[in-house]
């Protein structure tokens, strides 16, 4: 509204003063008044502080826009491994095909795990680990590797080729229970390779389950002798295969995850899972964590779904298991396409493009690269507590922003009605452009300080998202309060203050050129010093829904500054800078009268807070 502003104050005052020159320098300075220049500082001063308070709590923003995206969240996706249970794998069991411990088990898991190549994971680490406290050196020395078919989300397993000493060639492969199952069409039993018949199936998917509901992963492992001669194995050489046994990992959640998962659902922020594991040990560690499981949605139903139905199903199922890294994607961005703000929190491969899809993609110090690429925020712990605290911390700036945005757009809106009433009807200007300068630049100052300003328990307790009609709204309802105000002042000025300093004459009556500038000189002067208070005390009624000074105090620095502008504003007509600044002492009477006026002003914005929350339900 400034660019329709400035020009409406040039020529109703050009007209009305017959002073070009006055009313075009009047109108320059209505238009720094109206700008919000203090605004770029402010929210960037607001972001720097936010998170630099997240570093103290082990949270580090790559990009500082991210802290509002934490505030707003109201979803957390999260992967199930390292994030809500333990950074590490322990394996409990190896057993055969009958259920037995068997050390051939875990020597073939050892193959798969020693021999392939990049990056191990957690299982990996676990059979590793395992095998070298029984002792894997004579192992690593029988066998060479000879290919690899590495692992993929659509078969869910991978493969090593390895060579004995004798010549004599295995493929041995591990992985999900099920798509094991699918490729072995033998089974070591007693000794024996005998072939896989449904009886054994249903044997081992019992015992798969079994420890599934005890909230153990079961990997299968099996075995191929002499396949593809070398330079020609694929995954086709994946059938037929020899069924020897599974293994069985515990994975138990943190101590802290159920306290923080808790602890984010009363901030508003429910957690979904979005896991590549199996529905049965996602299921126990939900019940571990206290993550209610109505239904599970897998990634074969995913499939079956489109886009419209999924996202009136996401909404409401919290645990999404057997998902491939893009179908966890895909439910980000359904849940986002229906208006949330989602974040996703992952440290490995099969998480980027979830965290990608996200809004804020969140990530540890110890994830995979792409993983810590992608994200936006790096967390210096894996731990869900340390995210809560991110949360909070970008619920806090994004309301001391929304404090300076709101109380300046309502008092620019204010201003621009008392400005008008003024160049339309007072015959002269209302202010003096060098007033209006000095009044913009040392209110400014005092809200430098509201990137420090506390916030509300209660404002912590939701999300809050960017609403450009909310502004729009909070304006309408509060600038036309402070005209009333203004315009009350003015009268008081012309009728009442001003003539007691002229021997009761209003200014058309006056003929003494000296006297008129006087009377202009208390009237500007009277103004100044009542838009200071107003400006200033009205920032405490307007940075909280609770009654200010009582139920809710500034933070130091605000109350401070607030009230050195104040003091400022109020001594310098009574200083020798008032001469080249052509203001004039103000005689008791005007304090009395602003003391009443400041009262009424604040009762009315206290009254008209009270409506608006009851009819908005939210005040910033």
């Amino acid at each position: 509204f400034m660019l329709l502003m400035v020009p409406v104050v040039l020529f109703v005052n050009g007209f009305t003063k017959g002073d070009w020159m006055q009313a075009a320098l009047f109108a320059i300075s209505v238009a720094v008044g109206l700008t919000p220049e203090m605004l770029p500082m402010i929210v960037t001063t607001s972001l720097a502080k936010g998170a630099l308070a997240m570093s103290k709590q082990k949270v580090i923003l790559k990009n500082l826009n991210s802290i509002q995206d934490l505030g707003s969240m109201d979803i957390l996706c999260t992967d199930k491994t390292g994030t809500l249970t333990q950074d590490k794998v322990v394996l409990e069991y190896h057993l055969n095909v009958d259920g037995q411990e068997d050390g051939r088990v875990l020597r073939h898991a050892f193959l798969n795990s020693y021999f392939q190549t990049g990056l191990k994971n957690l299982i990996d680490l676990a059979v590793i680990q395992k095998q070298e406290e029984l002792g894997a050196q004579a192992l690593v020395e029988k066998y060479t590797k000879v290919d690899e078919i590495p692992f993929d989300f659509q078969r869910r397993r991978m493969s090593v080729v390895v060579q004995d000493q004798e010549g004599k060639t295995q493929l041995v492969t591990k992985g999900a229970v099920e798509e094991m199952l699918q490729c072995c069409a033998w089974a070591e039993c007693g000794g024996k390779v005998l072939p896989l018949e449904d009886e054994v199936r249903r044997r081992v998917l019992a015992k798969a389950n079994q420890l599934n509901s005890q909230g153990m992963r079961v990997i299968a492992v099996a075995q191929k002798t002499n396949p593809s001669p070398v330079g020609q194995f694929s995954v086709a050489d994946e059938q037929g295969m020899v069924l020897l046994g599974f293994l069985a990992l515990l994975d138990p959640p943190k101590a802290t995850t159920k306290a923080a998962i808790q602890a984010l659902q009363a901030y508003g922020v429910p957690v979904k899972i979005l896991t590549g594991d199996n529905e049965k040990v996602t299921q126990a560690i939900c019940r571990q964590v206290g993550l209610p499981v109505e239904r599970i949605l897998l990634g074969t139903d995913l499939e079956r779904l489109n886009d419209q139905e999924l996202g009136q199903l996401a909404e409401d199922i919290t645990v999404f298991a057997k998902l491939s890294p893009q179908q966890k994607a895909r439910v980000v961005r359904v849940l986002r396409e229906k208006g949330h703000t989602v974040g996703y929190m992952g440290d490995g491969i099969n998480d980027a493009a979830a965290m990608q899809a996200a809004d804020v993609g969140v990530s540890v110090d110890t994830a995979v690269d792409i993983a810590k690429e992608t994200a936006s925020v790096v967390l210096l712990e894996k731990d869900l507590m340390v995210l809560e605290q991110g949360v909070l911390e970008g619920r806090r700036t994004y309301a001391n922003m929304m404090k300076y945005i709101k109380m300046t757009a309502s008092s620019n809106f204010g201003n621009m009605f008392s400005v008008l009433a003024a160049s339309a009807f007072l015959p002269f200007l209302p202010m003096a452009s060098l007033h209006l300068i000095l009044l913009n630049l040392i209110y400014d100052v005092c809200c430098t300080a509201m990137s420090w300003d506390n916030v509300d328990p209660e404002y912590l307790k939701a999300p809050r998202k960017w609403e450009a009609k909310g502004i729009g709204r909070f304006m309408l309802w509060m600038g036309p309060t402070s005209s009333v105000f203004d315009i009350a002042t003015y009268l008081l000025l012309y009728f009442v203050v001003c003539p007691l300093a002229t021997g009761g004459q209003l200014y058309t009556q006056l003929t003494d050129p000296a006297a008129q500038a006087l009377y202009v000189a208390l009237f500007q002067t009277g103004w100044f010093v009542e838009s200071m208070w107003t400006q200033t005390l009205v920032i405490h009624m307007l940075r909280t829904e609770k009654l200010p000074f009582v139920q809710s105090r500034a933070s130091v620095p605000v109350a401070l500054l607030s009230l050195a502008g104040i003091a400022l504003v109020t001594a310098i007509p009574f200083t020798p800078l008032a001469a080249p600044l052509e203001m004039a002492a103000l005689p008791p009477v005007y304090f009395l009268l602003l003391g009443i006026l400041v009262a009424g002003y604040m009762l009315l914005v206290t009254a008209v807070k009270k409506l608006y929350v009851r009819r908005y339900g939210q005040w910033l």
